[in-house]
Parts: C-alpha cells; structure tokens; sequence
C-alpha cells in the first residue's frame, strides 16, 4: 500500500548501446528527459562516471544544459557529481551557469566517491585519502559559493546568488551523517549499493538539524525498475543492464550489450549470487509487479521520493518503462485508496 503521495525522479546514466555512438546516447537521454516530464516525473538526474566505456555522462554540466535545452519544466540535476574530483568553485560556476540558464530546475547532488574506480583520481591527479577527508569542508564552500559569503579569497561567477537544490548522495552512514548535519535533503543509491539503506535512512532523520534549506528529513530512494508488458518481457529487457552490471564487477566493462534470453541461469553460482544480492533493490515485471514492489520498497524506506534507475538496449522500451511505472504507482494508489474507502 502506498503511505503517501509517491513522487517519482528519473536517475539516467547516459547508456552507449553497442553498435552506437555517444552522439546518440546524448539525442537518447534528452529524448528520455522529455518522456519523462511529459509523464509528470520530478526530476531528471546524470550521475558522473569516468573511464567508462558505456557511460557518457562524465561530463555532467554539459549534459544536463543539453537535457535543459530540450525539456522545460523538469528539474534537472545531478545523481552526483563526485566532489572529490572537482575543486568547488568550479562546481559552483557550473551550476551557477546551469541555475542562470534553467533558473528554479536545477539541482546539485554531491557524492564523495570517485565515480568509478579509484584510477580515476590518479587520472585527474587527485590525492585519494586527502580527497574524501575534504568532502564535508567542500560540500561547506560550495554553499558559502552560492551565498557570496564575503570571507571566501574570490566569488564565483557565474556562482554568486545562484540557487540550486543541494542534495547529499550516499551509500554508507558517512553521507547520512553529513546529510543530517547540513539539513540537506539525502539521497541513498540503494539500486547498486543496498547494504546500509536502512540504516543510513534511520540515522539521517535521527539526527537531522533544520537549516534554512530544509524544515524536517527529506529521503529519496534508488531502485532499478524495468516495467514492460509481462514479468518474463521485463526480465528479458533488463537482461541487458545485468550483463553490463557482471562485466563491470568482473572487469570487463563496455558498451550497453542487447538482452539475452535466459542470462541469468547461464550464470556460474558466484556470479549470480553477487547481481542478485546488488540487484536485490529492484522492480523488474509487468505494471502489477512493478506497483506491488514499489509499494512495498516505499512503505520500507518510508521515502519522499524514488528515483528508477535502469537501462534497456532498445531506447523505446524505456520510454515505454517509463510510462508503465506511472500506471503502476496509480494502480496501486487507486488501491489504497479503495481499501480506507471500505
């Protein structure tokens, strides 16, 4: 049963298919971005992943000013940009240019991990250890950024007076903790990382302190969903994002493979028991099943919101997900409220 009027977001990772190019994962996911604000969806977010083969949102600022050009009320932001490998007034520029173009759509979703692996940092000459210590500090200067706090050696600009929606992104009790302090909204990436979901959420909204941004607790909740016609269609289609999910863990990353029939059960043990227990956070079938798991993960988290991850070879059948998720939470609404009626 559906506790509250269920809000859902969009977490897109820009996916390249194989046979195709960046250029069309661009064209695809501000295509997906319009689907989803005509079908009245809260935002849409990119989350940044570097080195990646088959993930063409690194370059997150960019990305989202192209998706903000094709779409016009949607908020639009980031499911994050990994702090750590940015210096924050450039991160305040960005989005002080983002909020200046699409002004009250933006939102800045702050991560501490690295965005892949940590040969990222290398790559961008970043010191690991000393990178995560300076989050919390970090995640302080981009606010003063946006104020024009006075005390800061120089102003961003674009940056000064900007006003996007600063969120804390987290898979661990670190981002909870900090999400509390701030009185900042907390995101929770339960969709590949759901060990700590519980407990992080239980420990956000215990120790949460209001600020200026934020009244009470605000949590939104990851989870991959894949809505199609059958439960035996939805698995066929996430097939796809399985197979991407095992290469990565394996080490073999690359490009958005197209579904196999029976992938799964072709699994050796390992292999299966290591996607089912990341993947264990998911609504994958037909718009009953998607409704009831929805339901069911939102009544446990108790979440604001949730945003559905997810990836399907073939563009359309996202679209199409997306669509059979927003008849999926009004069937099981329309449940809900058929049952307190009797």
């Amino acid at each position: 049963m559906i506790q509250k009027p269920l809000k859902l977001a969009v977490l897109d990772l820009v996916p390249v298919r194989e046979g195709g190019t960046v250029s069309e994962a661009f064209a695809e996911t501000a295509a997906l971005a319009r689907t989803a604000e005509e079908l009245g969806y809260t935002r849409f977010w990119v989350a940044e992943h570097h080195g990646m083969e088959g993930i063409a949102g690194a370059a997150v600022s960019v990305v989202l000013a192209h998706i903000g050009h094709a779409t016009t009320r949607i908020r639009i932001g980031s499911g994050g940009i990994m702090l750590p490998n940015h210096n924050p007034m450039v991160i305040a520029e960005q989005f002080g240019a983002l909020d200046a173009l699409f002004p009250g759509r933006i939102d800045l979703g702050l991560g501490r991990a690295p965005g892949a692996d940590q040969r990222v940092m290398r790559a961008l000459h970043k010191d690991i250890n000393k990178a995560a210590e300076e989050f919390p500090s970090d995640v302080v200067e981009l606010q003063l950024q946006f104020a024009g706090d006075p005390r800061l050696p120089m102003q961003a600009t674009p940056g000064i007076g900007a006003n996007p929606e600063m969120w804390i992104l987290g898979s661990s009790l670190f981002g909870a903790q900090l999400a509390a302090m701030l009185g900042l909204p907390y995101a929770f990436a339960s969709h590949f990382a759901p060990d700590h979901l519980d407990a992080a959420l239980a420990l956000y909204r215990e120790r949460f302190e209001p600020s200026e941004r934020l009244s009470e607790p605000y949590v939104m909740a990851a989870i991959n969903v894949i809505a199609a016609e059958t439960d035996d269609e939805a698995v066929l289609l996430a097939s796809s994002m399985d197979q991407s999910f095992v290469r990565l863990r394996t080490g073999s990353p690359g490009k958005l493979p197209p579904p196999i029939p029976g992938y799964r059960e072709s699994l050796p043990p390992a292999s299966l028991a290591m996607l089912d227990h990341m993947r264990q956070v998911s609504a994958i079938g037909s718009v009953e099943t998607v409704g009831t798991r929805l339901a069911a993960f939102q009544a446990r988290t108790g979440a604001d919101e949730l945003i559905v991850a997810g990836a399907t070879f073939d563009p359309a059948m996202r679209h199409r997900s997306l669509a059979l998720t927003t008849e999926a939470v009004a069937l099981v609404t329309k449940g809900a409220t058929s049952a307190e009626a009797a």
